[in-house]
């Protein structure tokens, strides 16, 4: 039970109107508080966070008026403002108006569920103190939290509206490097709509109703088992990639969410692809027009240590077995 000694400010008063009489006390409350989540107002009365009348109530209690409510709004984490964290950054370009980050995988990019700390937000709020005054602290578009690479933050709301724009313009050009199960020959494309999975809601697919994407992919250099992709994307859906490489039947090494049961191997290779603990997917170029100067800028960044281990140890136990 939440401590009711808090101070008076912090605790939310109402007397309960005459023509809510026969409502439920979660329903009383959906009207009185409708800038709280229905499921948040279910979690304060769990909590015994709402006392009906000085006492702890359950959600099928009935109102008829009158009653005094008190309410004690329990603050969660995703309420409060984002703070500053002194998290080692990898700069390959800072001006006064852009900033370009090497993404480590296992980086979060944005606050979220079970991610409210410990993320690049948070570490750029540290790094620029002035981006607490740019929605997302900058940030334009992100990459998964296992996917390494490029990404690009506006330093202003004037440079990030230009950032949005040439993004929605697909002016924006991203290259990534992909290693996929399979031995793809030639290069093709993926043209197929991606939306969110209809029965995994933490998944997306290719789907009907799903937004238009495509991905482009070069062969790089082919394995027996797998295949180093350039993937080039025009649009940017979540896990784009992943999910398009998935439904062509190359699903990306290491991508649990996408693999669709064990992939066929050579002996050799099993132990090393299946023990790859991300997916393999680093994003290599970034390319754009600077929002103040109007100059075409890019930037590359090789492959990360991980995954050029990975590339060393498929060459070693292939040549190995000559």
């Amino acid at each position: 039970m939440q401590d009711y000694n808090a101070p008076d400010e912090d605790i939310i008063h109402f007397v309960v109107p005459s023509d809510y009489a026969g409502l439920r006390l979660d329903q009383a409350l959906a009207r009185l508080l409708p800038e709280y989540s229905r499921s948040r107002l279910q979690e304060w009365v769990n909590q015994k966070q709402v006392l009906l009348d000085g006492v702890p109530s359950i959600s099928k209690q009935k109102v008829w008026g009158g009653e005094k409510l008190a309410v004690l709004p329990q603050v969660q984490l995703s309420d409060q403002p984002y703070l500053p964290e002194n998290i080692a950054l990898d700069i390959i370009h800072e001006d006064d108006e852009i900033l370009v980050i090497n993404k480590p995988a296992g980086l979060v990019v944005h606050p979220g569920s079970g991610n409210w700390q410990g993320t690049l937000l948070n570490a750029l709020l540290h790094h620029a103190h002035q981006l607490a005054d740019v929605p997302r602290a900058g940030i334009v578009h992100r990459l998964d939290k296992d996917t390494s690479g490029l990404l690009v933050v506006a330093k202003t709301l004037t440079s990030q509206t230009h950032l949005v724009r040439q993004l929605q313009e697909r002016s924006v050009k991203r290259e990534y490097l992909a290693l996929v199960y399979g031995e793809l020959r030639n290069n093709g494309l993926v043209d197929a709509p991606i939306g969110r999975h209809p029965s995994n809601r933490i998944k997306m697919a290719v789907t009907g109703t799903g937004k238009p994407a495509v991905t482009h992919y070069r062969v790089e250099k082919s394995y027996p088992s797998c295949t180093l992709l350039r993937c080039t994307l025009e649009t940017g859906r979540t896990h784009q990639i992943r999910v398009h490489m998935s439904h062509l039947k190359y699903p990306l090494v290491g991508d649990i969410v996408y693999l669709k049961g064990p992939q066929k191997c050579v002996s050799e290779l099993r132990e090393l692809l299946t023990g790859f603990p991300r997916q393999a997917l680093h994003a290599t170029r970034l390319a754009l027009d600077h929002p103040a100067s109007g100059k075409r800028m890019e930037w590359h960044v090789p492959l990360p240590e991980d995954m050029r281990q990975l590339l060393k140890q498929i060459e070693r136990a292939l040549h190995g077995s000559e």
